[in-house]
């Protein structure tokens, strides 16, 4: 008996009360509903700004590309093409990646840039 009231003195103090009545079989207290835990963002991250839908980077470019080749950035090409883009579309690939995709109209053609995670993946030019 002194031990059942060691450990309903114990249950009491951490505020569980699983000691009521007299019987001598142990009584289970309901289990404590937690608070939900917040989770970080899932998604990738990205280094330096991004377009948006509308061919707006979301900073300043910080990129140092003096030259349109693979692996640059997507501000970066809108720095150096001196103007923005004619068309840009943003997604998401099925793999989690950030897919953009920029059109220039040019006198000699239209220009396509594939992005994938900012950075420059392919060209198609005329």
């Amino acid at each position: 008996m002194r031990l059942k009231v060691l450990a309903c003195a114990a249950l009491a103090a951490l505020g569980l009360s699983a000691c009521n009545g007299t019987s001598s079989s142990p009584q289970i207290a309901a289990p404590v509903a937690s608070a939900p835990v917040a989770m970080a963002p899932s998604g990738p991250t990205f280094d330096g700004p991004l377009l948006g839908p509308d061919g707006r980077c979301t900073g300043p470019s910080t990129g140092t590309a003096t030259a349109i080749e693979p692996g640059i950035g997507e501000c970066d090409l809108v720095r150096l093409k001196g103007k923005p883009a004619t068309d840009v579309l943003v997604g998401e690939s099925g793999k989690g990646q950030r897919e953009v995709q920029v059109l220039y109209a040019e006198p000699g053609g239209r220009e396509l840039y594939m992005f994938v995670n900012n950075k420059l993946d392919r060209m198609v030019k005329p």
